[in-house]
């Protein structure tokens, strides 16, 4: 019965995971799992999902991949309720060609997104609708995360803290408002954080 989450992107996926993976955790008292490490292969993901515990409330799953052809197999494995991409970059272009093929490899994880799941995709990415485009032709609802203005889950205000350490953080999503604090320093964590705001929103947690 468990709410299953999907994560890829060309950037971000381990640490994105982890965190989704400690708000769920949190919220549902010790009753979600994740993929150990970077668990992201045609090996790790049916094992990761081999090792879910019955009566896990949510799983999180990591998919890498430098091919294309291998996202798609493994989103059919999981069969996501939530499907995540961080962000769009040029690694392993050598072998896509460009980031317009990274990001249609990419959104090949939303083919395997059950009825009515959701895809949770960077508003700021200059991939953007070639990534909506590919959410809606499954159906799925789309949770895009970012600082632009058409950002479902949006971030309105940041201040980075003077040592370094702790941002604070004001997002909106929808018609509500939340504020809280990053502990990872760096201007991507507070990006990161929308996306791990996003998705906790997309699966129903707290």
């Amino acid at each position: 019965p468990a709410k299953r989450i999907a994560i890829t992107g060309s950037v971000g996926k381990t640490g994105v995971k982890e965190a989704i993976f400690s708000a769920l955790d949190r919220s549902s008292r010790g009753q979600a799992h994740r993929s150990v490490r970077s668990y992201n292969n045609h090996v790790g993901v049916p094992l990761s999902l081999a090792r879910m515990g019955a009566r896990a409330q949510y799983g999180v799953f990591e998919m890498g991949m430098n091919h294309a052809g291998e996202i798609a197999p493994l989103a059919n494995h999981v069969r996501p309720d939530v499907a995540v991409i961080t962000t769009i970059a040029p690694v392993h272009i050598e072998y896509l060609g460009s980031e317009e093929a990274i990001a249609d490899e990419k959104s090949q994880i939303f083919t395997g997104l059950v009825p009515g799941g959701a895809a949770v995709i960077p508003a700021d990415s200059p991939h953007f609708e070639r990534l909506e485009a590919h959410a809606k032709a499954v159906g799925a609802q789309v949770f895009s995360f970012g600082r632009s203005s058409h950002a479902r889950v949006r971030l309105l205000d940041a201040i980075p803290a003077a040592n370094g350490g702790a941002s604070l953080v004001t997002a909106q999503i929808d018609d509500t408002r939340l504020c809280y604090s990053v502990a990872e320093p760096g201007e991507h964590w507070i990006d990161n954080s929308l996306a791990v705001m996003a998705t906790v929103y997309a699966v129903g947690g707290d």
